[in-house]
């Protein structure tokens, strides 16, 4: 069994994969909330498959909680690991602001074809928003 231990191994050093730790602050499960939700779940499968984390903590359950992460306005999404800590706030709607908001643009890019195809999307309000 020695044999598979070491190519088990080298395979992990080859390629470190860390761990992307989000924390969604909602008050109450509002349609803004679950927007936010939905759209950060979208981003994180085309961006961080398997390698992320979100915790969603309503503070009208939890209040305490956010005073350790300065939250002033919900939706926020607070991005905890890897450092630094990163904050949005809004419905996420907005996916290139959230790119470069959380710092994921060059995690995993996206390949020309998809991105070829995606001139235009439909926008947060039925209009169209032009992609880059």
């Amino acid at each position: 069994m020695t044999g598979k231990a070491p190519a088990r191994e080298a395979s992990r050093t080859a390629r470190p994969r860390k761990t992307w730790r989000l924390r969604l602050y909602v008050a109450g499960m509002t349609p803004r909330a679950l927007t936010a939700l939905h759209n950060l779940r979208e981003i994180c499968e085309s961006r961080l498959p398997g390698i992320y984390r979100i915790e969603v903590v309503d503070l009208l359950e939890r209040p305490q909680l956010a005073r350790g992460d300065q939250i002033v306005a919900v939706p926020t999404i607070v991005r905890r690991l890897p450092p630094p800590l990163k904050r949005i706030i809004g419905d996420l709607s907005s996916s290139e602001r959230v790119l470069v908001g959380l710092d994921i643009q060059e995690t995993a890019p996206v390949k020309k074809a998809a991105r070829a195809g995606a001139a235009s999307a439909p926008g947060p309000r039925g209009g169209t928003t032009k992609k880059r």
